[in-house]
């Protein structure tokens, strides 16, 4: 019997929209990383970790986010520490992406809604030249990853033998490029991340650079290897993202090394307070690592975190947030506002009404969800405001980083994180967007009224 309208199963598949099919996409990925982290072998123990558990870090995983409740080198065996890692390369690249080179490599043609999928997951300006676009994005990633992993190999062969310090260099690079925080550093200690290596340029700068590259987006990427080192040629885009993430992590470190100087890092030298600085300001754009112990910061130190937490990586990229374009909008538009200039300009160019719109949704989306669920979090749970703040918003900007409160939470607050982790990879107003079957086209406008604001 047919259904009414004749709405068949064909065209409820055809309904799905780019936004709701790139949600259940990463709903799958970690529904069958919990599965597999569920197996007994997956545990270094050999007992199965319970669902929530296993819910948890495959959503941190797949979700590029590093918060855990269990020591990712205590908790896991090599095969779940491969299942982790594999979850991590997916949910950074983004599964549409892989989908796309592995059809290129099969020879198969690639389709319009597979091109416009892929535009939708790397926030690519244009679909023309999308296909191009993901072979840059496969190879680059395999470079870049592979460089890091050679660099790093340096410091972990001589210290964990060939092929554990072969490993530990492929996982941790691939790590830092997707922005995702795990680390294998429990043997040193649980949740010590990359402590011990607090003053070590090699580790720190290798690190530090997978970050930024994995967090400037995939279409920076692309415009800066076809115009190479003209800035005045480059996207709007671009120059927006180049800048601001030099200014958030110069100016980020700068704000490290004055809060802590005297008090975290009083024992340390001049080298080492440089680098835990510059560290934790890169590593708060959505990493998750962290050279010093975070919960021991001042509350400056952690305003600033959850401040660049919140802001995060840039559009198309590994990295979380409500993204640096984002702020910078916002910005500019509070700027014309109070100089009464007709338009938001940057650079020679003025910016569509519709990004201030978006940018304007975005910023309020999260900012409710985090403020939101810290209220829910603190009414069934006694911890401090500063922790929880610090936690949602980690969790929201896939940030990964924690002062502790994390292997303490109770199931509802940690499903609670989980939906905050997953809100924040797909995009907050992705996910609020795949809700909606369509747009809804108003024929009748309401008369207009004027209210008082601000």
């Amino acid at each position: 019997m047919k259904e009414k309208n004749g709405a068949g199963p064909a065209k409820r598949r055809r309904s799905m929209g780019q936004t709701q099919f790139l949600a259940f996409g990463f709903f799958v990925l970690i529904m069958t990383g919990t599965l597999l982290l569920m197996l007994p072998f997956s545990s270094r123990d050999g007992r199965s970790m319970d669902f929530l558990g296993a819910l948890f870090t495959a959503t941190s995983a797949s979700c590029v986010t590093g918060l855990v409740v269990a020591d990712t080198w205590t908790q896991w065996s090599l095969f779940g520490q491969l299942v982790i890692i594999t979850m991590i390369q997916i949910g950074g690249l983004g599964f549409i992406t892989i989908g796309v080179y592995v059809s290129i490599l099969l020879r198969r043609k690639i389709g319009l809604k597979m091109r416009g999928l892929m535009q939708e997951s790397t926030s690519a300006l244009n679909i023309g030249g999308i296909v191009r676009l993901a072979k840059k994005i496969i190879i680059g990633t395999i470079l870049f990853e592979g460089g890091g992993a050679l660099l790093l190999a340096i410091r972990f062969i001589p210290q964990y033998g060939f092929l554990r310090g072969i490993f530990y260099s492929i996982f941790h690079a691939v790590s830092a490029f997707c922005n995702a925080g795990f680390d294998l550093m429990g043997h040193t200690g649980q949740y010590n991340s990359l402590s011990v290596y607090y003053d070590d340029w090699l580790v720190n700068l290798v690190i530090m650079s997978l970050i930024i590259i994995g967090g400037i987006g995939f279409v920076v990427w692309d415009d800066i290897s076809k115009k190479k080192l003209h800035f005045s040629r480059y996207l709007l885009q671009t120059k927006i993202v180049l800048i601001t993430t030099a200014v958030l992590v110069f100016g980020g470190g700068l704000a490290f090394y004055l809060l802590e100087k005297d008090l975290l890092m009083a024992d340390m030298d001049t080298s080492g307070r440089i680098l835990s600085s510059l560290f934790s300001s890169v590593t708060a754009r959505t990493a998750g690592f962290n050279t010093i112990d975070t919960g021991a910061l001042s509350d400056g130190s952690k305003l600033l975190t959850i401040i660049l937490m919140f802001i995060g990586g840039s559009p198309g990229s590994t990295a979380g947030g409500i993204k640096t374009t984002t702020v910078v909008v916002l910005f500019l538009f509070v700027n014309s506002s109070i100089q009464r200039t007709y338009g938001v300009n940057a650079f020679g160019r003025r910016l569509d009404d519709e990004a201030i719109r978006q940018a304007s949704s975005v910023l309020t989306i999260n900012l409710f969800l985090a403020l939101g669920v810290s209220l829910v979090i603190m009414g069934v749970q006694n911890l401090s405001m500063s922790d929880t703040l610090f936690e949602t918003f980690s969790a929201i900007g896939t940030a990964g980083m924690t002062t502790g409160i994390t292997r303490d939470l109770v199931p509802l607050s940690r499903f609670l994180i989980i939906l905050l982790m997953y809100c924040g990879r797909i995009g907050s107003m992705s996910f609020a967007l795949s809700f909606t079957q369509q747009k809804r086209i108003t024929k009748v406008k309401n008369p207009m009224e004027q209210i008082s604001v601000g």
